[in-house]
């Protein structure tokens, strides 16, 4: 009886050990995408009254664990029973990553009208900034459905030949942790500012201490926004690469030569690209399409 008891833990310790090592790896390979996550959702969860940012952030997190609890089930139901649509999905979701990364550096260099951030003003009506609320916690969600498939798959794909069980464990844990780490630091970003006001306001005394912290922390939340953007795009293309490097055997033996980080870089970055043309000429054709059906009419 004590001997099973023994065997029974040292098979749980044997069990958790493993886990802990495929969480590390699986985390290493969400990581990029996450840095693209925090730079969308802190974007998200700004514009609103300052007493309104935590209860929205916080109904937008609401959202991320539901949008997880519907995603997680059919991805486990997939590698059990389908696991090559797992790496199929998976070159989608690096597709969708690189066109995305790509069409992030055209919008940075080509100039074009910059669509503006919605600010909700604190002289509206409460049923206006309900529905205004409203509205941006669904676009919010919405997005973060997207990205949570892609963590989700690519955690998934770093373990998709392990028994089902430590498939499960491995990609929840990192599910759950990309929910309250993305927005546990959204939530310390978009506060920021209203920290430096704070600190501003702390004393009657000019350009003192707690002034140029406070202003420090006001004037840099818009840059650590657009830092993290940056930071996401060369995120996503890396993210993106490493895809097709590690699935597919063309991309794989194309650069021996080249560092794997710098590989997977030009991969994403090309390949991101070419789809980025082919959905653009797309859209070109629709619209011609279109506006010689409404002639027509």
């Amino acid at each position: 009886m004590a001997s099973g008891i023994f065997a029974l833990l040292d098979d749980i310790a044997t069990l958790m050990d493993d886990v802990a090592v495929m969480s590390k790896v699986a985390a290493k390979k969400t990581a990029g995408i996450l840095g693209d996550d925090l730079a969308v959702n802190a974007e998200k969860a700004s514009g609103f009254v300052s007493d309104r940012e935590i209860p929205v952030l916080w109904a937008i997190t609401k959202g991320s664990l539901l949008n997880k609890a519907i995603i997680l089930p059919f991805a486990f139901l997939l590698s059990a029973f389908v696991p090559t649509v797992v790496t199929i999905i998976l070159i989608l979701g690096g597709l969708y990553l690189a066109y995305e990364g790509a069409e992030k550096i055209y919008e940075y260099i080509v100039p074009h009208e910059h669509t503006k951030i919605a600010v909700i003003d604190e002289d509206v009506s409460e049923e206006e900034l309900l529905r205004c609320e409203k509205e941006k916690i669904k676009s919010a969600v919405v997005t973060d459905f997207i990205l949570s498939v892609e963590i989700v798959i690519i955690a998934l794909g770093t373990v998709v030949n392990e028994p089902i069980l430590e498939q499960i464990i491995v990609v929840s844990v990192i599910a759950l942790l990309a929910t309250a780490g993305v927005y546990g630091i959204v939530a310390l970003i978009v506060r920021m500012d209203e920290f430096g006001y704070k600190l501003i306001a702390m004393n009657k005394q000019e350009d003192s201490f707690s002034d140029k912290v406070g202003l420090v922390l006001v004037n840099a939340l818009p840059k650590i926004i657009k830092a993290m953007g940056l930071i996401g795009t060369i995120a996503l293309l890396l993210v993106s690469g490493g895809i097709f490097v590690h699935n597919l055997d063309f991309f794989h033996h194309l650069f021996p030569s080249f560092p794997a980080i710098i590989t997977e870089l030009l991969v994403g970055l090309v390949v991101g690209f070419i789809v980025f043309l082919i959905v653009e000429l797309g859209k070109k054709l629709f619209k011609k399409k279109e506006g010689r059906n409404s002639q027509l009419d």
